[in-house]
């Protein structure tokens, strides 16, 4: 089954300050182990980057735009940009995944309740089965939650939707294994 990783919206604004999700800086750690395990196993890295226009914190070619301060990045990998929470919506995501014959994703990144959920949802009603790296996607507390809550609800979530088909598979980041 050919993979790709899909590493999302692992960005200095979300990262770091006012907007830093909570572990941000293990979660980093832990996608680099995930991402060099994809580029020693020749599996294709997707960074998608979200950007906006109009004084934001993600706006295009702010520093709380660029990827994160520590997030490993190869010259292999492929950057693809957003501007909704679902990264194949008006994107070169899904012709990415085509040209390669991508079957299986593995899906980390920000922010849980959102992107990820967003994302891993739509990959999953495309045909895509999903590895959900469970300690590799995090958020920031809200008003009712708090972010490890967030996570861990949304992982859980997604593990138990069946009606696309194609199912998530959650697994840590230690555990996952790419060949």
């Amino acid at each position: 089954m050919r993979t790709a990783l899909l590493i999302i919206d692992v960005q200095n604004a979300l990262c770091f300050g006012e907007y830093a999700a909570f572990d941000s800086e293990g979660l980093i750690e832990r996608i680099n182990q995930v991402s060099a395990k994809a580029r020693a196993a020749a599996v294709p890295v997707i960074l998608i980057q979200h950007e906006s226009k109009g004084g934001g914190p993600l706006d295009h070619g702010t520093e709380g735009w660029r990827l994160a301060q520590g997030l490993k990045v190869a010259d292999s990998d492929v950057i693809v940009a957003k501007t909704a929470t679902d990264s194949f919506h008006n994107t070169a995501l899904l012709a990415e995944l085509q040209s390669r014959g991508i079957e299986h994703l593995i899906i980390c990144g920000l922010q849980s309740e959102f992107c990820v959920d967003t994302t891993t949802r739509r990959a999953l009603g495309l045909g895509y089965s999903v590895s959900l790296v469970s300690d590799g996607h995090s958020t920031m507390d809200n008003a009712v939650l708090s972010a490890a809550q967030i996570s861990a609800h949304h992982t859980a979530t997604l593990a138990n939707i069946s009606s696309f088909g194609p199912r998530v598979t959650p697994i840590p980041a230690a555990a996952l294994r790419i060949e």
